[in-house]
């Protein structure tokens, strides 16, 4: 009987020895394995993606957020449009480039800015890590953007520092009847402050005097091309989506003009950079400020383009 208790309790220990040493294994196993899956994301993570195809402007979105869902199965952030392209500053110099007038600067008439190559194959675009992530999001937490519609003039700000300063043009001081509002409107640039709450990537093109869509433009030096495709932004100001947008026009002689129907236009060039640097809920404050600080520090007192003195 003693025997039959003494060799029951070794195979119990033998039995339970079994146990903790596959528990054991399998613990191990499952570390080293999750281990490896973090090493290895951090490793896809830190890899470039190679283009494996010419990219034309008409298929650029549509290639960028391929990337951009690829690569959100394997970062630890949400990884955006804007964090991938404002980690490869050089992709928004190429978009710039597609302006129609940098590229007559060239001797290059373009008719369709829609099949000019952006993306070149073999291009590497590097995929941003935890650190420049977060440095490219708070980049964005502190950037505003501010315009003065008597100085014709939005500037880019990153805390204090200003980024950028482009040409503009704003709305005239007149008022109009529109049919696609169907309504008498005041074409003036409307002020206040607000936030960037929309991008229009493939816009649609409306005269909004007659609401009659076109495809067609009529540039600056008489000659006829096709619209471009670069991206409108739509703001929200003092609360309210009025259609005040902030876009390209193909006609540069307009720009340091009250010249649109309140849309904010820009050159083409500057239109990609504006649009990269204002990720939805980017702050916009526009404002109607006549006196301004010069280079040398004097007042200068702007014209007064919407008569404001004389209300």
């Amino acid at each position: 009987m003693t025997t039959i208790k003494l060799l029951f309790k070794t195979n119990l220990i033998i039995a339970l020895l079994i146990i903790l040493f596959f528990n054991t294994k399998r613990y191990y196993n499952s570390t080293t394995n999750q281990t490896n899956l973090t090493e290895q994301k951090d490793s896809i993570i830190k890899k470039h993606f190679i283009v494996d195809k010419n990219i034309q402007i008409k298929n650029y979105f549509q290639y960028t957020d391929s990337i951009v869902n690829y690569y959100n199965s394997l970062t630890t952030y949400q990884l955006t449009e804007h964090l991938l392209i404002r980690h490869n500053p050089w992709i928004i110099e190429n978009l710039a480039n597609t302006d129609y007038y940098r590229m007559m600067e060239k001797d290059s008439f373009v008719y369709n800015q829609k099949d000019l190559i952006v993306l070149k194959k073999g291009d590497k675009i590097f995929i941003p890590d935890d650190n420049s992530a977060k440095k490219l999001l708070s980049s964005f937490k502190n950037t505003y953007i501010s315009i003065n519609i008597p100085e014709y003039k939005l500037r880019i700000f990153e805390d204090t520092i200003k980024r950028f300063e482009f040409p503009i043009r704003v709305g005239k001081n007149e008022k109009k009847y529109l049919k696609m509002a169907n309504t008498v409107v005041d074409l003036k640039t409307k002020t206040g402050d607000g936030t960037i709450v929309n991008h229009v990537k493939n816009p649609d093109f409306y005269n909004p005097v007659n609401n009659h869509k076109y495809f067609l433009t009529l540039r600056d030096d008489k000659k006829t091309t096709k619209m471009p495709q670069i991206p409108w932004i739509e703001t929200e100001i003092n609360g309210i989506r009025n259609g005040q947008l902030i876009h390209p026009t193909t006609n540069p002689n307009t720009l340091n003009k009250a010249y649109s129907n309140g849309c904010i236009g820009t050159k083409e060039a500057d239109a990609w950079v504006i649009y990269y640097y204002a990720p939805i809920g980017t702050k916009i404050s526009i404002k109607y400020q006549l006196l301004i600080s010069g280079n040398d520090g004097n007042i200068i007192k702007l014209t007064d383009i919407y008569n404001t003195l004389s209300l």
